[in-house]
């Protein structure tokens, strides 16, 4: 698998990862064969760490660093929150047009350690899709930006649920009905929940860096069919 990369400098390198794809190694799946750090260090010949995290189903932005020092820096970007992340998603449902979820995490391995976590999100598209789903003589969709301002573990996730509006594809937070549906009508198998945007400035970069990420075929010809088949919304 050849890596999509997005930028790179002497102390960084950025790709847009595929849905799927492992960051590293982990005993979560230990039938993996293909990982991110990995690939990346043989593709480009030199050792990489990676600066975050993004779940295997989740595409987009990942940031790797080449050095000890640049890792430092970056991590202490993220740990302070100077990091400006924007995700899009495809979720249930109609959302209100913009707010804040304010709504505090239990630790998913450790339920008794709550953790606050804040995210806002726009609605940037309605769709209404002319296929029935349950009850509904209609299906409901709309995309979404997302801007975590904390990092909470499947927080994005977490969080559109709480709100019931959660992510199409998500087989631990979502809903089972609406992922059947994409499976059958849209042919889609994945988590619709893609980091297309990262800012960054570390120190030692002189100017801070905004990395985008298109998103995969497998979100935009979702996206694509819904705008071209469903009633389209737009927000402003």
């Amino acid at each position: 698998m050849q890596l999509d990369v997005l930028y790179a400098d002497e102390n960084f390198v950025a790709i847009n990862k595929p849905s799927g794809l492992l960051v590293h190694r982990t005993q979560l799946d230990s039938q993996a064969t293909e990982f991110a750090l990995q690939l990346l260090r043989d593709q480009i010949g030199r050792p990489v760490s990676p600066c975050h995290r993004l779940d295997r189903p989740t595409s987009g932005v990942l940031l790797f660093s080449l050095n000890a020092e640049a890792l430092r820096n970056a991590q202490s970007e993220f740990e302070a929150r100077r990091v400006d992340k924007t995700y899009h998603a495809i979720v249930r449902g109609w959302p209100d047009d913009a707010g804040l979820i304010d709504y505090d995490l239990q630790l998913e391995d450790k339920p008794s350690v709550i953790q606050n976590a804040q995210t806002e999100y726009r609605c940037l598209e309605r769709f209404e899709y002319p296929q029935p789903i349950g009850q509904f003589a209609a299906a409901r969709f709309a995309l979404v930006e997302l801007k975590p301002l904390t990092g909470r573990k499947h927080q994005l996730r977490r969080h559109m649920a709480h709100l019931r509006h959660p992510i199409l594809g998500d087989t631990r937070h979502g809903d089972g009905k609406q992922n059947q549906y994409i499976r059958t009508h849209f042919d889609c198998h994945r988590l619709l929940l893609h980091a297309s945007a990262l800012r960054i400035h570390p120190a030692g970069m002189a100017q801070p860096v905004q990395i985008e990420a298109p998103a995969e075929h497998s979100f935009s010809s979702v996206l694509e069919r819904l705008r071209g088949t469903g009633t389209s919304n737009v927000q402003h």
